[in-house]
């Protein structure tokens, strides 16, 4: 294993690589490496969770960079000191994949491309990464993007490198873009309502920050000062005429991002993106006993060892499903990715020769050779 503390000393650890033709496993705090393909491959190590630290923040911006190490809960206690936030609400994944809660990287939350249920709201990670800093399979330091929001310098690169699970470069610095915060949220509850009175709540001027649904009940995260919140319950009720609200806890929305409800469940979980419209039928096709959606519908968390039922009830839904969790041998005999077309598969091999001719980063992590 080979500890990285540098820009300089990744560099020399990728161009040591390189000589040797010896692919690398890049890791950080570890909290996500059960989420991906298992491969055979033994491969170097990689450890880069000794980047880390805020290299600057700028409250009046609305914009932070960080080491990729960094941990997100010590980048949201930062933020939350300013009255702001990550606007993609990173779920954390720990727990569910097997590893310690808390240990995020930001890095890592990038590279996985994960977002909790404020992307209904402000959207997704790859939304918010402005630019990025990191070394290429060649041994170059190279920058993309910039650290401000409308940045337009051709390709939009930092968003090749969310969700590419580390197969393209190793990140060494990140800048995002970052939101105010309210002073206070309220998380209503309408038993025996569904998808359907989310997705009224999506298309109305309420803006929510939360849209759910889980154990019969729609849920509605609402954010706002004391005042202004006031209003947007009562508006919330009157949209949602004949429907019974409840106050639902403050911790509610974080266990769905977290996928609590899955923890103690045997078998394969997956994450289903379809379009919100479809949800309701998506679930009933499935035919899972244990499910619950986020983002008005839009994201689904699905237990089932169906796998081929799962992928073509999402496909035919329009939307495509990712394996979450599920053992080792299950991960390296499955498809943990959607499959991709020829056209697609094509391009992503072209873009993977492009930052890492050799094959280096993380080989097989996503897809054959990738």
């Amino acid at each position: 294993m080979t500890n990285v503390e540098s820009e300089k000393q990744v560099v020399e650890a990728v161009r040591d690589a390189r000589e040797r033709r010896s692919p690398l496993e890049i890791i950080g705090a570890g909290s996500k490496r059960a989420l991906g393909r298992a491969t055979e491959y033994k491969l170097d190590q990689l450890d880069a969770s000794g980047l880390k630290g805020i290299v600057n923040y700028e409250p009046e911006e609305l914009i932070i960079t960080a080491s990729p190490g960094t941990p997100v809960r010590e980048i949201e206690t930062l933020l939350a000191s300013k009255g702001q936030r990550l606007g993609f609400d990173p779920p954390d994944w720990g727990p569910l994949l097997g590893a310690k809660p808390g240990i995020g990287t930001i890095g890592g939350a990038i590279s996985a491309d994960i977002s909790g249920p404020a992307r209904i709201r402000y959207g997704a990670v790859r939304d918010q990464l402005l630019g990025f800093r990191a070394v290429n399979g060649l041994g170059e330091a190279f920058k993309a993007g910039g650290k401000v929001v409308k940045n337009v310098t051709g390709f939009d690169i930092p968003k090749l490198v969310c969700g590419a699970f580390g197969t393209l470069c190793v990140l060494t610095e990140v800048t995002l873009r970052v939101f105010p915060k309210p002073s206070r949220e309220q998380t209503l509850l309408a038993p025996e309502e569904g998808f359907a009175l989310l997705r009224k709540v999506w298309t109305s001027p309420l803006e929510a920050t939360g849209l759910a649904y889980a154990d019969r009940s729609a849920m509605v995260r609402l954010e706002g000062e004391s005042e202004p919140l006031s209003e947007k319950v009562a508006f919330l009720k009157t949209l949602c005429d004949g429907s019974e609200f409840q106050r639902g806890e403050r911790t509610m929305f974080s266990g769905i991002s977290n996928g609590d409800a899955f923890l103690r469940l045997d078998g394969c979980i997956w994450r289903v993106l379809v379009p919100p419209s479809r949800a309701a039928g998506v679930v009933a096709n499935i035919k899972s006993s244990r499910w619950m959606g986020d983002c008005a519908g839009g994201v689904l968390w699905i237990s089932s060892n169906d796998h081929e039922r799962v992928r073509l009830v999402a496909s035919e839904a329009g939307g495509h499903a990712m394996l979450i969790r599920a053992d080792a041998e299950t991960r390296g005999s499955v498809n943990v990715f959607e499959r991709e077309d020829r056209a697609r598969a094509q391009l992503t091999r072209s873009v993977k020769a492009a930052f890492d001719p050799l094959g280096l980063f993380n080989p097989g992590r996503m897809w054959d050779e990738v």
